[in-house]
C-alpha cells in the first residue's frame, strides 16, 4: 500500500540522463507551479497595473518624478540581503523536516523483541503479546493524533478511538480516570511495561536480561513520540520566520516600481530598451518567492499538503504489521532444508539478460594491483650494500653530519656527569673494539691523511651516538680552523689535576713533581688496562690547594670531569667538534691535548671573558673561575 498523497518520483530518476529532470518539469501535483502560480499572477498582475499608469494616465512632469523614483528603488533594492537570509532558513527547514520524520515511532524493532521474548502459544500468551503490542499502537496513535491534522480528523473523539479497536471501553474509562492537565500519550506506554513485569512474574519471559531488552525497546519508541511532541510544541521561532518573510515582500514590492521599463528617449543608463515585459524580474520572483514557499510546505510535514507526511496510512500498517508479527508469526517456522548451494564451494546466483553485463566486469582487487614496476627494481638489496651507501653518502658531507650532531649535544639541566660518563665509556668501548679506525700518525693541521673510518667517515658508534664535544681555542683570534680540523697524537701525558698555564711560571718545580706523579699513576693505569682489557675511567680529580702565583688563574671543578680546563682571559672560539680524540694505539678515555709548546688546547668548556664562567656543552657540568 503506498501513500496517497506524498509525491513520489525516485524511480523516474533512477538513472541519470539527457535532460532528466525535464519531464518532473510537466508534473502538477506538489509542483512549484501548484504553490506559486496565485502570487505569481498577483504580481504581474501588480506589474501591469504601475506600467500602465506610468505610461499612458500620467503627465509628463510626474513621468519624471515616477522616473527618478523608479532609479532610486532599483538603486537600493540591492541591499536586501535575499539569497543569505533565505538560504540559511531553508537549510534549517530541511533539516527539521528529515528529522521529524526520522521521530516517527515505528513498531518494528519492538515486535520482534516481543514476539522472540514473551513465550507461550496459550490463549493467555496470546492474549498478553497481542494486548502489549496495541498498546504501542495506541500510544503512537495518540501522539499522531495530537501533531498530525490528518490523523485528528480521522479520530476526532477518544469515541473514534475506541470504535476502531485501538482502546477497550474499561481502557478508556482508566485513561479518562487519570487527571493531568497534559498530553496523555504516554499512559498506554506504561500499561506496557506492567504487563512486562506480570510476564515475567509468570515466567514467560526467561529472564530478566530479555525483560530489560524489551523496555529498552519500548523507551526508544517512546521516546521517538517525544520527540513528535516537542517539535509540535517548539517551531522556528517566530522573530526568524518574520524576517524572512518581511524581506521577500518587501523585495518585490520595491521591484514593482523599480524594475519598471522608463522612457528610453530620457537617456537613463540602463534603460535603452522598452521591452514591456520584465522576464528576469518574474524569474526572479518565481525563485525567490518558490524559496519561500519551500520552506512553508516543510516546516509542518504534518498537514495535508501534496508532500506532508502520510500518517493515517503509517498507523494502519504499522497496526496491521504488528499484530501479525506477535500473532500470526509467532512459532511460525518454514521447514528448515539445504539450500540448493549446500555441497558448491562458489555459490554464484544466476542474472538475467538484463543484468549480464555485471559479469564481464572484472573484480575490483586495488588501486595498486595493475601497477607496473620495472624488473631491474624488484630485486631485493643486500642490507651490507644499503649500509655502505649510507656511509659514502655521509662520508661526502661530513660537515653537514658533524653539525648536526652539534646541534644535538646541547646543555641539559638533568644531564649530570654521572649519566655523562657513562655514555662516554660505551662509545669508546665501542671504538676500542671497532676495525675501522685508522691509525692516526699526523698531527699537522693541513694533513688530510688522518680520517676516521672508511672513506673519511665517522665509524657508527661516534657518528650517531657520541655526546661529547671538544671545543679548540687558539691564541689568535683572527685564525679560522675548519671543523674537521682535530688534533691527534701520540700517547701524551695529562695531568688529572687543575693545571694553570702561565708563560714564565716560577714555580716550575712544583708543577714538575705533580706531573711526575701523573705519569706513574697513568703508567700503572696502563697496567691495569693490558691486565683487564676493559677500559677503565679516569678517577676523579684531585683538588689541589697548594698555593699558586697570583698571576695564575685557578679553577674550581662542581663535577670531576676527565677533561683539563685551560682558561686564560683572550682565548677565542675557533671551532667545536663533536668528534673525540683518539690516538693510533687505542681509544683514551680522556681527551688527549698536545702539548704547550704547540699553540693549540683541546678544551670542553665555552668561555666568557668577563665573569670568567664556563658551561660544558655536553656534560652537563658547570665550571666557574674566580
Amino acid at each position: 500500500m503506498l501513500p496517497t498523497m506524498t509525491v513520489t518520483y525516485t524511480a523516474r530518476v533512477a538513472n541519470a540522463r539527457f535532460c532528466g529532470f525535464s519531464k518532473l518539469l510537466l508534473a502538477w501535483k506538489g509542483s512549484i507551479y501548484k504553490v506559486l502560480y496565485k502570487e505569481f499572477l498577483a504580481f504581474f498582475a501588480m506589474y501591469t497595473a504601475i506600467s500602465i499608469t506610468y505610461r499612458f494616465l500620467l503627465p509628463d512632469d510626474q513621468k519624471r518624478y515616477f522616473e527618478k523614483l523608479a532609479i532610486y528603488c532599483n538603486h537600493y533594492a540591492s541591499l536586501i540581503p535575499m539569497s543569505f537570509v533565505l538560504g540559511f532558513y531553508v537549510t534549517l527547514v530541511v533539516n527539521r523536516w528529515w528529522n521529524q520524520y526520522t521521530s516517527i515511532p515505528l513498531p518494528d524493532r519492538l515486535m520482534c523483541v516481543l514476539s522472540g521474548g514473551l513465550q507461550g502459544s496459550d490463549e493467555r500468551g496470546r492474549l498478553l503479546r497481542r494486548t502489549m503490542m496495541r498498546y504501542a499502537s495506541l500510544s503512537a496513535l495518540l501522539i499522531l493524533r495530537s501533531v498530525s491534522t490528518a490523523v485528528f480528523k480521522r479520530f476526532p473523539t477518544m469515541d473514534h478511538v475506541v470504535e476502531a479497536g485501538f482502546m477497550t471501553r474499561e481502557e478508556r474509562k482508566k485513561f479518562e480516570g487519570l487527571h493531568s492537565p497534559y498530553n496523555k500519550y504516554w499512559i498506554p506506554c506504561v500499561w506496557f511495561t506492567n504487563l512486562a513485569a506480570v510476564a515475567r512474574c509468570e515466567g514467560r519471559v526467561k529472564d530478566d536480561h530479555m525483560l530489560k531488552l524489551l523496555l529498552e525497546e519500548l523507551n526508544v519508541f517512546r521516546g521517538k513520540c517525544g520527540m513528535l511532541f516537542h517539535y509540535d510544541m517548539i517551531s522556528v521561532p517566530l522573530v526568524y520566520t518574520q524576517v524572512v518573510t518581511l524581506a521577500v515582500y518587501s523585495f518585490f514590492l520595491v521591484c514593482l516600481i523599480g524594475r519598471q521599463f522608463l522612457d528610453p528617449n530620457q537617456g537613463y543608463p540602463g534603460h535603452d530598451l522598452d521591452l514591456y515585459v520584465p522576464i528576469f524580474t518574474l524569474l526572479q520572483f518565481f525563485f525567490y518567492a518558490g524559496w519561500l514557499k519551500v520552506a512553508e510546505q516543510l516546516i509542518n510535514p504534518f498537514g495535508e499538503d501534496d508532500d506532508d507526511f502520510e500518517t493515517n496510512w503509517l498507523i494502519d500498517r504499522n497496526f496491521q504489521v504488528s499484530m501479525m508479527a506477535v500473532d500470526d508469526m509467532y512459532g511460525d517456522l518454514p521447514m528448515m532444508e539445504r539450500d540448493r548451494y549446500w555441497n558448491d564451494s562458489n555459490p554464484r546466483p544466476p542474472y538475467t539478460a538484463a543484468t549480464l553485463f555485471v559479469l564481464r566486469k572484472p573484480s575490483f582487487q586495488g588501486s595498486t594491483f595493475d601497477m607496473a614496476i620495472p624488473k631491474e627494481e624488484m630485486h631485493f638489496q643486500p642490507l651490507e650494500e644499503i649500509a655502505e651507501n649510507m656511509e659514502e653518502s655521509v662520508s661526502r658531507h661530513p660537515n653537514m653530519a658533524l653539525f648536526n650532531r652539534l646541534l644535538n649535544a646541547g646543555p641539559s639541566h638533568t644531564g649530570f656527569m654521572s649519566g655523562a660518563l657513562r655514555r662516554t665509556s660505551a662509545q669508546l668501548q665501542r671504538l676500542y673494539h671497532s676495525p675501522s679506525i685508522d691509525q692516526c700518525i699526523s698531527d699537522d693541521d693541513d694533513s688530510d691523511s688522518c680520517k676516521i673510518g672508511k672513506g673519511g667517515s665517522l665509524p657508527s658508534g661516534l657518528g650517531q651516538d657520541t655526546q661529547s664535544t671538544v671545543c679548540s681555542f687558539r691564541e689568535e683570534k683572527g685564525a679560522r680552523v675548519p671543523l674537521l680540523e682535530i688534533q691527534f697524537g701520540a700517547e701524551q701525558e695529562m695531568p688529572h689535576v687543575h693545571s694553570n698555564i702561565s708563560e714564565g711560571d716560577e714555580d716550575a718545580g712544583t708543577n714538575g713533581s705533580q706531573v711526575e706523579g701523573v705519569h706513574q699513576r697513568q703508567e700503572e693505569e696502563e697496567k691495569a688496562e693490558i691486565a683487564h682489557p676493559a677500559l677503565q675511567l679516569p678517577p676523579p680529580l684531585q683538588d689541589s690547594r697548594e698555593t699558586r702565583p697570583a698571576s695564575t688563574i685557578p679553577v674550581n671543578f662542581h663535577h670531576p670531569s676527565p677533561f683539563p680546563l685551560h682558561p686564560t682571559s683572550h682565548y677565542g672560539l675557533e671551532h667545536c667538534s663533536s668528534q673525540p680524540v683518539i690516538n693510533h694505539h687505542k681509544a683514551a678515555a680522556s681527551v688527549l691535548h698536545p702539548s704547550l709548546g704547540q699553540q693549540k688546547l683541546s678544551f670542553l668548556t665555552m668561555p666568557c671573558f668577563e665573569s670568567q664562567r664556563f658551561r660544558s656543552v655536553s656534560m652537563g657540568s658547570e665550571l666557574t673561575g674566580t
